[in-house]
């Protein structure tokens, strides 16, 4: 029986009236409603294309069915075929088919294309439309857009619905747009909305819990509301224990029980947290033989909390019942490794917790390999799925692997294979690997797909060759924002201020309107190079020239810019008269600006503010720990260390990493493992007696160990991205450059270092650490020693 959804002539007997007669629409749309309810939507939509391209084409109708099973599946890639075949068909979108490829657009994280499409919708826009934008912008963190929409609707006549006012009340759930929330939500108390709505109620009770930290309101909200379904319920008890108050939630539930709705597993994840944070055991025990008798007890979400809930009350013995609940689950999730790890590590049983870590990362992949191998038809959809896991693992070799089975099955690549390559490379520096995938695609004729571009732009800039993204950006005819960004992006991580204020103002002649992330990179730009006057005028202009609201990291560009050129006060009165209360980011950044001014008063303040937000975070006592150790005051140095101990926090270990053909070396401080690791240091002694007799002097007080100069000294010469350098140096020749990767800041030593070993030896060396691109050359760094 042929599955065909437009059987092609040769197989159908046609009676000689209707030889010359193609499906009628009627009989083309009971064959699509069959092949759905059968659940082959991908086979109907496969059909459907090649019938496009024979010019048979079904009508509306049949379109509108299938991109709304698009749309409830999740099978957006599918949508967006099904968009393409209407578009082949010249047939002119109603505004049913319309709102539907906005929501299409809109679920899949596009909302650049759901927005072109709403703005080509003129007329045909209706209240659906309004409220599918506005919801749109509020799901892709466009808060402003989402307000300014919801304003323009208002001014074109349209009155919101329910799924209007919720999806505008997400978009003020914020603390930038609180007080905008709060005239929504009198707008929608006059309304009558309030009071009829679980949506809305649910909307608001977020508005206040999350925009404004108000649980009282939140509650408030929630006693109000006529009808309080579960959703109501887990919500509420959700944002308490959200909020330090796990007692009420764990009191909204026995008040459920009472009088609500039957919990569900989502109801019961919420009470085991707040247990959780009580370290309320015996409550958690009941609520454990609740979960087995509901038949809840293999749910994933619901074995992560009873699994976090035994481990935090690890003094009453019950590490062992978390590791019971642990291996029955049948599926793991990284949260429910992470809590069963955190457990061991915390009882100090450290073997296991590494063992379990090893295990954990080695199960993912195993699990997807074991998902491919069981296909019974391997296809390009699922060899990408395993390549974008290889390359997220940072398993570059297996993934190419992937792609030579690919290509000798004659599969056939997508832009998506390249894509997921490319995304590995730049994570670990790889730019060997990169290369040979950029000629793969010029190969496979993809190099001139857009996301292609950008992603080359991506990898070059993240590997250090900022000149090679430069080469494809100038390359690319066709520039959307990302293109533009991911250039800008790149000259300002490499220090190169004004090429990145260049590109920024070509974009803008070019008619291409920036958007958060643009900015994000013009004030790092700014920031990186010193440009105090233009780091201003920029964002000031954010919102008088574009109308985009500064967020929390257009702040921290800022104080980041002040900080660094010296002017600590007048950072701190800029963070003081921030519109919302300036959260860790910008209290850490703050504090990094007095790390390298070495303010330690100042440095005291913002590390509070951060304490006060993020008690246990480990980097702010890392930061504040050095700036005491270097002005000297050990005692007090010695002191934050013993507060981690206590804590049990640590701290993550300085790495650094060259790739070497194609094979990516690592190092850590004083690191002997290396096979070469000899000879390394054999020359890292020899180069060290050279550059000295350059000018090179150690700067011991990056050594923040109370210990003698001779030491310190020693020390000095054993950090990461020395050794990293000298491995580079012995292993390739000149002119080739020399590109290390750090996972922290770099040294102020080793800079020093770095620079006159460029000198010595006439090698050209790229260092990427946390926060930048470093180029050295002939005993200078592109950065002018401003980082």
């Amino acid at each position: 029986m042929s599955l065909s959804l437009f059987p092609p002539p040769s197989t159908v007997k046609l009676s000689p009236s209707r030889q010359n007669l193609s499906p009628s629409p009627l009989d083309r749309r009971r064959l699509l409603i069959d092949r759905l309810d059968g659940g082959d939507l991908r086979r109907a939509i496969s059909h459907l294309e090649l019938a496009s391209r024979d010019g048979s084409h079904p009508d509306l109708l049949t379109f509108s069915l299938l991109l709304k099973s698009c749309i409830r599946s999740r099978a957006f890639a599918l949508g967006r075929r099904v968009h393409g075949a209407l578009a082949q068909s010249r047939l002119e979108p109603d505004s049913v088919i319309l709102n539907s490829l906005i929501s299409l657009y809109s679920k899949s994280s596009d909302w650049a294309e759901a927005e072109r499409i709403f703005g080509d919708m003129g007329n045909k826009r209706d209240l659906v439309s309004w409220s599918s934008m506005i919801s749109c912008y509020a799901n892709n963190h466009m808060e402003f857009e989402a307000v300014d929409t919801f304003v323009r609707m208002l001014e074109d006549d349209f009155f919101p619905n329910d799924y209007c006012f919720a999806a505008v009340i997400r978009a003020c759930s914020v603390p930038e747009n609180a007080s905008t929330g709060e005239t929504v939500f009198g707008f929608i108390i006059k309304s009558g909305y309030l009071d009829s709505d679980v949506c809305v109620g649910c909307a608001l009770i977020d508005l206040f819990a999350k925009g404004s930290h108000d649980l009282v309101s939140a509650r408030k909200v929630f006693e109000k509301m006529p009808e309080r379904n579960v959703v109501a319920w887990t919500l509420m008890m959700t944002r308490c224990t959200q909020l330090g108050c796990p007692k009420e939630a764990v009191d909204l539930f026995l008040d459920m029980l009472m009088s609500g709705p039957a919990p569900d597993r989502f109801t019961l994840t919420a009470v085991l947290s707040a247990c959780s944070e009580l370290e309320l055991l015996p409550l958690g025990v009941q609520l454990h033989s609740w979960v087995i008798r509901s038949g809840l007890a293999l749910d994933v979400c619901v074995g992560c909390s009873l699994v976090d809930m035994y481990v935090k009350s690890v003094d009453s013995g019950s590490l062992h019942d978390s590791r019971k609940v642990f291996d029955r689950m049948q599926d793991h999730n990284v949260m429910s490794w992470t809590a069963i790890i955190t457990g061991y590590a915390q009882s100090e049983e450290n073997e296991e917790a590494i063992k379990l870590f090893w295990e954990m990362m080695k199960g993912h992949m195993e699990d997807a390999q074991r998902a491919f191998d069981a296909l019974f038809e391997k296809n390009l959809v699922s060899y990408n799925t395993l390549v974008d896991a290889h390359a997220k693992s940072l398993e570059s070799n297996e993934a190419f692997e992937l792609l030579h089975e690919i290509e000798e099955r004659g599969i056939g690549t997508s832009a998506f294979t390249f894509a997921s390559l490319l995304s590995g490379a730049a994570c670990v520096g790889a730019i060997g690997k990169g290369e040979q995938i950029h000629a793969r695609m010029v190969k496979s004729g993809l190099d001139s797909n857009l996301c292609i571009s950008n992603a080359l732009i991506s990898m070059y800039s993240r590997c250090g060759n900022i000149e090679a993204a430069f080469r494809v950006f100038s390359e690319t005819r066709e520039k959307n924002i990302i293109t533009w960004t991911a250039m800008i992006t790149g000259f300002a991580k490499h220090g190169f201020g004004t090429r990145a204020l260049d590109t920024f103002h070509k974009m803008l002649d070019a008619g291409v309107r920036p958007n958060e992330i643009t900015y994000v990179a013009v004030l790092s730009s700014c920031s990186h190079v010193g440009l105090v006057s233009d780091g201003w005028r920029h964002f000031r202009s954010m919102y008088t020239e574009h109308g985009i609201m500064p967020r929390t990291e257009h702040y921290a560009c800022m104080v980041d810019l002040l900080g660094r050129s010296g002017s600590l006060v007048e950072a701190l009165q800029f963070i003081n008269s921030m519109p919302f209360r300036a959260d860790t980011l910008v209290w850490r950044t703050f504090l990094g600006a007095c790390r390298v001014q070495g303010n330690v008063e100042l440095a005291k303040q913002a590390a509070a503010m951060i304490f006060e937000q993020e008690p246990d975070d480990p980097t702010t006592y890392i930061l504040l720990s050095n700036i005491y150790a270097s002005a000297g005051l050990w005692e007090d140095a010695a002191a934050i260390r013993k507060k981690m101990k206590l804590k049990n926090l640590t701290k993550e270990a300085s790495c650094s990493w060259i790739e070497v053909k194609n094979t990516v070396h690592k190092f850590y401080v004083a690191d002997a493992s290396h096979p070469r690791a000899r000879e390394i240091y054999d020359e890292l002694d020899q180069l060290a007696s050279r550059i000295k007799k350059l000018g090179y002097v150690p700067n011991t007080e990056f050594v923040l160990h109370d210990v003698e100069e001779g030491q310190k000294e020693q020390y000095l010469l054993q950090h990461s991205e020395k050794i990293a350098v000298v491995y580079g140096l012995i292993s390739t020749s000149s002119p080739k450059s020399i590109r290390v990767f750090k996972n922290l800041r770099i040294c102020g030593d080793c800079h020093s270092a770095i620079k006159y070993i460029s000198m010595e030896t006439g090698r050209s060396i790229v260092v990427r650490d946390a926060n930048r691109f470093h180029h050295f050359m002939d005993g200078t760094c592109s950065c002018n020693d401003y980082w």
